[in-house]
C-alpha cells in the first residue's frame, strides 16, 4: 500500500507542477524509494504490533494509554509517503520530517480532521450492507443470480475504497506541500488544508 501511495502522491505532485506525469513515473519514483517504503512500512508495523500488544495485557488502561500513543503517531507520520515521494530520506528521517511539518504548520497541539475517512465509512458501510441484503435476497433466487449480485457488490465496494485511497493520497501531497509553504497544491482551497488539523480546545 504504502509502495502504491508513494506512487500516486509522486504523480499528484508533479501534476502540481503542471508536468504531465504518468503512472508510470510514479511506479519509477516509488521503485527508486523501495528501500525507504520497506524500512517505514517495518517500522510502522512494529509500532502497530507493540500497541496493540500493550493494549491488550494492560486492559482498559492500556487501550487508553496506547489509543492517544496511536493517535500521535498517526499525526506525527500523516505525511511520511509525501516526504518519501518527493524528498531523498530515509524512514526514520522521514517520521522526523512529517511531525517537523505539522507541527510547524499547525503547532503541537493539535487534533486531526477525518472528513474524507468518514465520508467514505459511511458510502463502504452502506455498499456492504446494501450488497449483503441484496445478495442474500439473490442467493434465494438462485445460486448463479446470488453469485452475480455478490460479485456486483463486491466490486462496488472495492471502486469506492480505491476511491477513498486515491483522494487521501492526493490531499495528502497537497498538505505535504502547503506545510512545507509551497503554494502549488492543485488548486485546493487552502482553508481546506489549513482545517486538516486543527487546535485542540
Amino acid at each position: 500500500m504504502n509502495f502504491f501511495n508513494t506512487a500516486l502522491v509522486e504523480v499528484a505532485l508533479r501534476r502540481f507542477d503542471g508536468e504531465a506525469a504518468t503512472v508510470g513515473d510514479g511506479l519509477r519514483r516509488a521503485w527508486k524509494r523501495l528501500p525507504a517504503i520497506l524500512a517505514y512500512s517495518v517500522v510502522a508495523a512494529t509500532v502497530g504490533t507493540v500497541l496493540r500488544t500493550i493494549g491488550e495485557r494492560l486492559g482498559i488502561i492500556g487501550r487508553i494509554v496506547t489509543g492517544l500513543i496511536g493517535f500521535v503517531w498517526v499525526v506525527a507520520t500523516a505525511l511520511v509517503v509525501p516526504v518519501l515521494a518527493a524528498e531523498d530520506v530515509g524512514p526514520l528521517e522521514a517520521i522526523s520530517r512529517s511531525a517537523e511539518l505539522v507541527r510547524n504548520r499547525w503547532g503541537e497541539q493539535i487534533i486531526g480532521n477525518i472528513g474524507i475517512s468518514l465520508v467514505f465509512g459511511i458510502f463502504l458501510l452502506v455498499a456492504v450492507l446494501g450488497g449483503f441484503v441484496a445478495a442474500t435476497r439473490a442467493f434465494a433466487a438462485g445460486p448463479t443470480f446470488g453469485i452475480a449480485v455478490a460479485a456486483l457488490a463486491v466490486i462496488c465496494v472495492s471502486i469506492i475504497f480505491l476511491a477513498q485511497m486515491t483522494l487521501q493520497g492526493v490531499y495528502a501531497a497537497a498538505l505535504y506541500r502547503y506545510a512545507d509553504g509551497d503554494a502549488a497544491t492543485g488548486g485546493i482551497d487552502t482553508d481546506l488544508l489549513d482545517s486538516a488539523f486543527r487546535a485542540r480546545t
